[in-house]
C-alpha cells in the first residue's frame, strides 16, 4: 500500500495518512440522511466497492449508540462541502467518512471509493487517505454519434454511462439526424434501427440516478440528408437538384413547420431543459436563398434560421444549444446570439485555433463549450496523439477564456467502422481534464485505461488501445480528420497530404508495428464483463488495417509506386455510396491475378467478423450501409 492509488480523473487534492483501514463485515455503512435524494444510490455503490475490497456490509439509517459498528459514513452537506459537485473521502484507521456538496458529489466520492477497491481487491483493507476534489467544469459532456449507421443496443448505452458515471462525466448527447422513431416520418427512419420514446425516456431515467444529464440533440438545418432524399421531403431542401441534399430552405416555412413538430414529439421524452439542435456546416446561397443572401449576406440569413429554431427551443422552457463554426465566420454577429443560447465551439485538430475563437465567445459573452473529439473516426483505431493534444488544447484555452463545459465527440462519419472501445482513450482523458486540468493534463493513460476501462489484472490493453490509436502515425502521411489506412479501404490514400509520401516501405513498416502491438494483447486479463469482445473489436479493427497496408502495397505497386492523384475534397461524405472511383478499379484491375485472390480471402473473413461483433453493441439498422464500400472493393478483387 505504499504507491499511490491509480484514479480516473486524479484528484486535484489526496493527501497520505499513515496506516490502512481493516474491514470487518459485523459493521454497518450509515446513510446519514437516508432519505436525502440519491443518497441511497451512492450508498449501493460503497456497499459493492467494499464487498470488492472484502467485507459484505449492511446499509443502515440509524448509527445512534453505535458508532463502533460503522465502518463508513455518508452525508450530504452543502455548507461542508461548498463546491458544487464537490466531495470529501476520508479513510483513517477508525472507517470511512465520505461528504458531499449535493448527490453529484457524495456520487461522485463513492465513484472514487469503487477506484480504489478495484485495486485492493481481497486486500480486506484500504489505504488511509483524504482527497478533497471538485470539478473545473460544471458541464462536462460526451456526445455519441448514433446516426452514421452504427444505433448502441440499450445495454450498450447503459455499459456507456456506467462508465461516464465512475469518470465523473455528467453529460450525454446521442447525436441524431434520422435515428429517431417519429411517429410520422417512419418512411425516414424504417431501415435505421432508431431509438424510440419509450427507450429514451428509460435511458434519461438511468442517466439521472447516475447524475448524468441526457440531453436532446436533433440536427435541425444541414445535415438533413437523410430526410431530403425522400420524395415527401426533398421539397424542403435549400438545393433540391442536388444528388446529396443536404440542408433545409431556410426561407420556406414549411422547414420551420417540420422542426417544429420534430421538437415537439422529441422534446417530452428528456428531463434536460437543454437541448442541441446543430445547425452546423451549412451550405446557402447557391439555391433557393441565393437571392436573399445576395441580398442580406449568408451570416444574416443563417442568423435569422437559428432564431427561429431558439424561438420554438424557448417555446419548450428549453436552452438552445448551437454548434459555432458558421457564427464564427460572422464575429460581427455572435453578439446578436441570445443570451440564454448555448454556443458549441468544434474543432478535432491538435491545433485548431481554440485560442483565437475561444476568445471570441468570451468576449461577446456568449456561454460557450469547448467541443474537442476522441479521434476515433475516419481511422478505425483512433489517432492518439491528435485526440490528447486536441483535448488539452480546447479546455486548457477554453477555461482561460470563460467556457462553461467540454462536449467531447465521437463521431461515426463514413461507416462508423471504429468500434466502441476505440473511444475510451478519448473519452477518458476528456474527462480527467475537463474535472481539473492541472493535476491530469499528464496522466498516464495506459495504466488508468488498464484499471478502469478494461480492468485487465496484466496491465496489457491500455497499453495496447494507446499504441494501436498511434498507428496513423506509422505510415508518414497524416491528412486531416482521418488515417490513411482508412481512407484506403474508403476511396483514395490521401488528399491532402503529399500523395508521394505514401510509399510500400511505409505501409511495411505499419503493418509490423500492428503486429508488434497486437502479440501484447495475447497477455490481457481483462475482468470486466466483455473483455473477450473487447479484444475480437481491436483485433478485427486492427486486421482491417492490416488490409489497408495490403491493398495500398499492391495498389502502389499495380501503378509503378505512384498513387493516382484525385481531385481534393472527393474523399468526403457522411453518408457514402457503393461506388468505388474510377481511378480504384483501374489499379485494382492492374493487380496480379494471385495478388486480387490473396486480397479477397483476406478481406471476406474480415467482413463477416465486422458483422458479428456489430450485432453484439449495436442495432442492426445501419450495418449493410457500413460495409458496402468494403463489398464493392471484395467485388472487385473477385472481378464481379
Amino acid at each position: 500500500m505504499n504507491n499511490d492509488p491509480v484514479l480516473l480523473p486524479v484528484p486535484r487534492e489526496l493527501v497520505r495518512l499513515e496506516g490502512s483501514f481493516a474491514l470487518q463485515s459485523s459493521r454497518y455503512i450509515l446513510l446519514d440522511g437516508a432519505r436525502t435524494p440519491g443518497l441511497e444510490r451512492a450508498g449501493r455503490v460503497v456497499q459493492e466497492a467494499l464487498a470488492e475490497v472484502g467485507a459484505s456490509l449492511e446499509l443502515t439509517a440509524h448509527g445512534g449508540g453505535y458508532s463502533d459498528a460503522i465502518a463508513a459514513e455518508i452525508s450530504v452537506a452543502s455548507r461542508r462541502i461548498r463546491q458544487s459537485e464537490g466531495y470529501r473521502l476520508t479513510i483513517d484507521a477508525d472507517g470511512i467518512v465520505l461528504v458531499g456538496h449535493d448527490f453529484a458529489g457524495v456520487l461522485y466520492g463513492a465513484m472514487t471509493l469503487r477506484q480504489l477497491a478495484r485495486q485492493y481487491r481481497g486486500a480486506g483493507s484500504l489505504p488511509c487517505l483524504q482527497i478533497n476534489d471538485w470539478p473545473d467544469l460544471p458541464n462536462r459532456g460526451v456526445m455519441l454519434d448514433v446516426t452514421r449507421d452504427r444505433v448502441p443496443t440499450m445495454e450498450t448505452l447503459y455499459g456507456l454511462v456506467d462508465l461516464m458515471a465512475e469518470w465523473k462525466v455528467n453529460q450525454l448527447q446521442l447525436y441524431t439526424e434520422h435515428t429517431y422513431a417519429y411517429r410520422d416520418h417512419e418512411d425516414v427512419w424504417k431501415d435505421a434501427s432508431p431509438m424510440t420514446g419509450e427507450e429514451v425516456m428509460a435511458l434519461d431515467a438511468y442517466c439521472r440516478d447516475r447524475a448524468i444529464e441526457l440531453v436532446p440533440n436533433q440536427n435541425s438545418f444541414g445535415h438533413m440528408e437523410r430526410w431530403l432524399a425522400r420524395p415527401g421531403y426533398v421539397g424542403l431542401a435549400e438545393n433540391p437538384n442536388d444528388p446529396i441534399p443536404r440542408s433545409l430552405d431556410p426561407g420556406d416555412i414549411g422547414s420551420v413547420m417540420l422542426v417544429e413538430g420534430l421538437f415537439d414529439e422529441l422534446l417530452p421524452h428528456f428531463s434536460s431543459r437543454q437541448f442541441n439542435v446543430g445547425l452546423d456546416e451549412v451550405p446557402l446561397g447557391d439555391g433557393k436563398s441565393k437571392d436573399v443572401v445576395a441580398e442580406h449576406g449568408v451570416g444574416r440569413v443563417y442568423l435569422d434560421f437559428v432564431l427561429k429554431v431558439h424561438e420554438l427551443v424557448r417555446g419548450h422552457g428549453r436552452k438552445s444549444q448551437v454548434w459555432g463554426d458558421i457564427i464564427m465566420h460572422y464575429p460581427e454577429l455572435i453578439p446578436e446570439l441570445p443570451d440564454d443560447m448555448i454556443a458549441l465551439e468544434w474543432g478535432y485538430e491538435a491545433t485548431h485555433p481554440f485560442a483565437e475563437e475561444s476568445a471570441q465567445f468570451g468576449k461577446a459573452g456568449v456561454p460557450f463549450y469547448v467541443c474537442p473529439g476522441t479521434a476515433t473516426w475516419n481511422s478505425l483505431t483512433g489517432r492518439t496523439d491528435n485526440a490528447v493534444q486536441n483535448i488539452l488544447n480546447a479546455v486548457s484555452n477554453g477555461m482561460e477564456h470563460g467556457a462553461i463545459g467540454i462536449l467531447n465527440t465521437d463521431w461515426g462519419d463514413n461507416g462508423h467502422w471504429q468500434p466502441l472501445p476505440v473511444m475510451y482513450l478519448g473519452m477518458a482523458y476528456g474527462a480527467a481534464v475537463g474535472w481539473c486540468l492541472e493535476v491530469n493534463r499528464d496522466i498516464d493513460l495506459p495504466a488508468v485505461l488498464d484499471l478502469h476501462a478494461f480492468d485487465d489484472s496484466a496491465g496489457k490493453m491500455g497499453r495496447v488501445a494507446y499504441d494501436l490509436g498511434n498507428t496513423y502515425l506509422q505510415p508518414g502521411v497524416v491528412p486531416r480528420n482521418s488515417s490513411v489506412l482508412h481512407n484506403i479501404l474508403l476511396r483514395s490514400p490521401s488528399t491532402e497530404e503529399p500523395i508521394s509520401r505514401l510509399s510500400v516501405e511505409g505501409l511495411e513498416r505499419t503493418e509490423a508495428y500492428i503486429e508488434s502491438t497486437l502479440q501484447q494483447m495475447g497477455g490481457a486479463r481483462m475482468g470486466r464483463p466483455g473483455g473477450d469482445l473487447v479484444k475480437e473489436e481491436f483485433a478485427n479493427a486492427a486486421g482491417l488495417s492490416i488490409h489497408a497496408c495490403h491493398v495500398g502495397e499492391a495498389r502502389l505497386k499495380a501503378v509503378g509506386n505512384r498513387v493516382a492523384d484525385v481531385p481534393p475534397r472527393t474523399l468526403w461524405t457522411h453518408h457514402h455510396t457503393d461506388d468505388l472511383p474510377t481511378h480504384v478499379l483501374e489499379e485494382i484491375a492492374a493487380m496480379p491475378s494471385e495478388t486480387r485472390r490473396r486480397l479477397a480471402s483476406e478481406l471476406g473473413p474480415l467482413i463477416e467478423e465486422y458483422r458479428r461483433i456489430w450485432t453484439i453493441r449495436s442495432r442492426p439498422g445501419g450495418l449493410d450501409d457500413s460495409v458496402t464500400r468494403w463489398e464493392a472493393m471484395l467485388a472487385a478483387y473477385r472481378g464481379n
